[in-house]
């Protein structure tokens, strides 16, 4: 919840005032066992669903995290997520609104009736191989609230496959767009060069040799000579999904504001 749902909700009268003072509150924090200093304010605070970093944790403390997150949110993401830690969290929350995408390593636990639609941006990708990344950039977007368009397999290997696509997004209003590339990282430049939206480049691990880890595309993306494109850490899926959102719900309420 943002700092309008939780004012909303209260003057509806959903929610206690000492309820609504503490998903207020900057300094809220709380010791989860021995391990964790949770912060409860702090999706109202950003506008960002809590997003746990599971990989280096064990599934005991993920799901210790996740039942501490639950108590006064209905929505949280676990990155870099092992099934075991699934197994778990499915085991103490039960399989309802629990989903885990293998291929992107990451569980979505959302528990909202319909999440109200506050945005729009769009997601290409360079390759198949580039996939998993860019389906945890949609899964983060859509969880806080944007209508997602994507095209995958579009890179510059068949320069002419991202045009009707591209176009598209653009003819839709999408906001923001996202490139997932690979390899030399080239299709978020070209991409950039054709665009009047922000553009967020992700870099994937993807590629031969030297520089294949996504060192090629970062470096790539980074020295771009097209303005208007932006980068995030190689895979970093999660900081160009949640920067996206954040873009196109501000569009969103600006836009409101405006028609009225």
């Amino acid at each position: 919840m943002d700092i309008r749902e939780v004012l909303e909700l209260y003057k509806r009268g959903e929610i206690e005032a000492a309820k609504a003072e503490r998903l207020l509150r900057l300094d809220f924090i709380e010791k989860v066992g021995d391990h964790t200093v949770f912060d409860h304010s702090r999706e109202a605070r950003k506008g960002i669903p809590e997003v746990i970093f599971g990989e280096g944790k064990t599934p005991q403390q993920v799901v210790e995290i996740a039942e501490k997150a639950l108590e006064d949110k209905e929505a949280l993401l676990i990155s870099r997520a092992s099934t075991e830690q699934y197994q778990m969290l499915v085991k103490r929350l039960g399989k309802k609104g629990v989903h885990l995408y293998e291929k992107s390593r990451l569980i979505v636990v959302d528990r909202r009736r319909i999440p109200k639609l506050q945005g729009k941006i769009g997601i290409l990708s360079g390759g198949t191989s580039d996939m998993n990344v860019a389906e945890e950039v949609r899964l983060v977007a859509e969880t806080m609230g944007c209508e997602v368009l994507i095209a995958y397999d579009v890179g510059i290997a068949g320069m002419h496959r991202f045009m009707e696509p591209l176009l598209q997004m653009l003819k839709g209003d999408v906001d923001v767009l996202v490139v997932v590339a690979g390899m030399e990282g080239a299709l978020a430049t070209v991409i950039s060069s054709l665009a009047d939206v922000p553009v967020i480049g992700v870099p994937t691990s993807v590629g031969y040799g030297i520089g294949g880890k996504g060192e090629a595309a970062l470096l790539g993306m980074l020295q771009s000579c097209s303005p208007g494109l932006v980068v995030v850490n190689i895979d970093n899926a999660i900081a160009a999904g949640t920067t996206a959102a954040l873009i196109s719900r501000r569009c969103h309420e600006l836009r409101g504001k405006f028609k009225d």
